[in-house]
């Protein structure tokens, strides 16, 4: 290889992580966008004749409806991510998710129109879960298939890390509003960072039609190595594979939309905190994951992708206790302290290597139906259950949390035993082969 081809080489896979860096945090910021105003806007605005816990509960239901239709997206974008390419299933599902957080914005009140406005609600949330859960998948493979030998990890978490300033720039944007006077807020204040996502669409499309197709890929389309069915072979050839994916995975999403969304209910609703200093410790805490990601994304690289996220679920287990403990401090500095730990250690520690460890696990032949599978039925069940079921502890509780710390321990659990049974990437750095049998 000669010293420009190297260069180009570089240039190529570095482009590649940033821009899947960049993307992932346009389409986060539309999703954490929903979350954030379901806990805090859509009971009021989309459900005023309930009572407030109802009001609430209904609000995340819709929200819940965004995960329940990301294993749909993971099957649809991920059959066609192995079929035809990662690089056209991002710019679309880019698409997917900008356009409905966009129309979001224009959905006229229950006032206005009654219970059709819960229902164009859930329509628009349906589609940013397709969209979310065939994305994920495409953003994490196009970094790791372009990444040079030993930095797998690292340019793995570059998309993960994209979380981050998706959060960041989410929680500003409803804190802004938030400063306006509260009719103000429930008038036209919430609809601004909903209609302001057209910018982020057109920056994401620009920077994301740039990148150049997966080397895997271009790999596997010479060789002639396509399956005609990637979902159903890796439902019959790899169901261990997806089942330790699913249980590792189930408390990494359960812990994060406890403590970014049910949490920023808790606090506000139940200990009375206020909602700008939950919204400012939620940034505190992804400003600090946007740098420790990439850092426990080469720990993997380093060590090992299986034992970095062992640990984080053992930080969900010993941490959960000490989290809510801090919020019922009603001190401000505490409470930032605990979204610090919470989102910037635990949730980073989780989140960063997990793109490698996950994708390790499938060929490329099947990769992106294999991880979107996987992940997004974890999602459905963890993210999309995580705040109702929290909401319905607390409650059963009597307002103590001691339920939720159990739930989340119980899953902390499961994911160790599960990740321990996965296959270790930094040990067999080679591609898995498409198990006998597999081209369905």
């Amino acid at each position: 290889m000669t010293t420009q081809q190297g260069t180009r080489s570089r240039r190529h896979y570095i482009t590649a992580g940033l821009a899947s860096m960049m993307g992932t945090t346009i389409e986060w910021y539309d999703f954490f966008l929903y979350g954030t105003a379901a806990a805090l806007i859509f009971n009021k605005i989309f459900f005023p004749s309930f009572d407030p816990l109802t009001g609430t509960l209904a609000a995340f239901a819709t929200y819940s409806v965004g995960f329940f239709a990301r294993p749909l997206g993971g099957i649809v974008f991920g059959h066609f991510g192995d079929r035809v390419g990662r690089k056209s299933m991002l710019l679309i599902t880019l698409f997917m998710m900008g356009i409905p957080t966009i129309l979001i914005g224009l959905i006229p009140s229950y006032d206005s129109i009654g219970y059709w406005a819960a229902v164009a609600l859930v329509l628009l949330r349906f589609l940013q879960g397709v969209a979310v859960g065939g994305e994920w998948g495409g953003a994490v493979l196009m970094a790791v298939e372009h990444a040079p030998e030993g930095k797998k990890g690292f340019f793995g978490s570059l998309p993960q890390a994209g979380v981050a300033p998706g959060l960041i720039l989410s929680s500003l944007a409803m804190g802004m509003v938030a400063t306006l006077p509260e009719q103000d807020m429930l008038t036209w204040g919430w609809r601004v960072p909903f209609l302001a996502s057209v910018v982020l669409l057109a920056v994401g499309w620009f920077i994301r039609a740039k990148v150049s197709e997966s080397p895997d890929f271009e790999q596997m389309k010479k060789s002639g190595d396509k399956v005609e069915m990637p979902a159903l072979v890796v439902l019959r050839r790899y169901p261990r594979q997806v089942l330790t994916v699913v249980g590792g995975r189930l408390a990494e999403v359960t812990w994060f939309y406890t403590v970014v969304t049910f949490a920023l209910a808790y606090a506000t609703g139940t200990l009375g905190i206020a909602k700008t200093v939950m919204l400012d410790a939620t940034v505190w805490g992804a400003a600090v994951a946007m740098f420790t990601m990439p850092l426990f994304g080469i720990l993997g690289d380093r060590f090992s992708f299986k034992w970095v996220f062992m640990a984080g679920t053992v930080g969900i287990l010993v941490f959960a206790p000490q989290f809510f403990a801090l919020l019922q401090t009603l001190d401000a500095g505490h409470v930032t302290i605990a979204m610090a730990i919470a989102i910037g250690l635990v949730y980073a520690c989780l989140y960063g290597p997990e793109g490698s460890l996950f994708s390790a696990q499938f060929p490329p032949e099947v990769r992106y139906s294999g991880i979107s599978i996987a992940v997004q039925v974890s999602g459905a069940i963890g993210g999309g259950l995580a705040p109702i079921v929290a909401t319905s502890l607390l409650n059963h509780g009597g307002g103590d949390p001691a339920y939720i710390v159990w739930y989340l321990g119980a899953l902390s659990v499961i994911a160790f035993v599960s990740t321990a049974l996965m296959r270790d990437a930094n040990v067999a750095r080679h591609a898995v082969p498409l198990a006998k049998g597999g081209r369905v």
